[in-house]
């Protein structure tokens, strides 16, 4: 990609945003990054730190670059932060800075299970964030990811954490399937999205090529070094109601429970990429 093509990441202190930054870096790509908290620099790299993405401080700086990606997003709310306010209004003050800048292209990461039909808080607000993308008039590629993972997600890092107590806690039967993507192929995809056409104006979903149970997920992660105790889901839910330090607050509990499926050939045949198994990965330990 040229140099000269500026892109603005939102959300950069994020486990997938640090990657995507990174990444981009590598390939001498400018770099306009914006979040609500401090964070290092990448070179060709231009840190704007905003606690609301106020548009004096923004507007001026991302003027004409190329392309938005847009990675703010929670997936637990609380009486601080509600789903509606960062996963929805926020799309929308970011796209009216996208408008006013002259960006061309957006790139949104959703959620794997978002639909017209969901009945779920989380991909309620996700949803309407896609519509909002979808009306606005700009270029854009809508993804949604499933888990995505490496070696500091929250999900591996939640297992870590389990694995140095001897015992890795899961919700329910644990039979329930995940599709779970490794994170350099995540960003390998995002980079392909700005710079090739076919991905314009498409909603993908973003998914590695092995749907797994859980439990076999994480018998690999943890090599049988650890313990698995089954926690009755029941319990899981009433703890994450009651408990704002719960592992797993409600919506992550319908969102591992659910069994999400994604169409990860759609996701290979735009992006020409071959895809790392998730299995294999696990097997070899690159994750731990």
């Amino acid at each position: 990609m040229n140099k000269r093509l500026k892109i603005v990441i939102t959300g950069a202190n994020g486990f997938v945003a640090t990657n995507v930054r990174k990444y981009f870096s590598e390939k001498n790509i400018e770099l306009i990054s914006i979040s609500r908290n401090d964070f290092k620099e990448f070179k060709n790299e231009q840190k704007i730190i905003s606690k609301n993405y106020d548009e004096k401080t923004i507007l001026p700086i991302i003027k004409n670059s190329y392309a938005l990606i847009h990675l703010v997003g929670i997936g637990n709310q609380s009486v601080e932060t509600d789903f509606h306010t960062v996963n929805t209004e926020l799309t929308h003050h970011i796209l009216n800075l996208s408008k006013k800048a002259k960006i061309k292209k957006i790139v949104y990461t959703s959620g794997l299970g978002v639909s017209s039909n969901t009945a779920l808080g989380y991909f309620i607000s996700k949803y309407n964030a896609e519509k909002l993308i979808i009306n606005s008039g700009l270029n854009y590629t809508i993804f949604r990811p499933s888990y995505i993972v490496g070696k500091t997600d929250l999900f591996t890092k939640y297992l870590k954490k389990q694995i140095k107590n001897k015992m890795i806690e899961i919700p329910g039967s644990g039979t329930y399937s995940i599709q779970p993507i490794y994170i350099n192929d995540v960003v390998q995809v995002i980079f392909k999205s700005i710079i090739e056409s076919k991905f314009k104006n498409k909603i993908i979903d973003l998914v590695g090529p092995d749907y797994i149970s859980f439990i076999k997920y994480v018998k690999l992660f943890s090599k049988g070094n650890s313990k698995i105790k089954k926690i009755n889901l029941e319990n899981s839910y009433h703890n994450a109601i009651n408990n704002p330090k719960s592992s797993f607050g409600v919506d992550d509990l319908n969102i591992l429970i659910g069994n999400f499926k994604g169409n990860h050939e759609k996701l290979r045949r735009i992006s020409g990429i071959d895809f790392k198994s998730i299995i294999e990965l696990l097997k070899s330990g690159i994750l731990l």
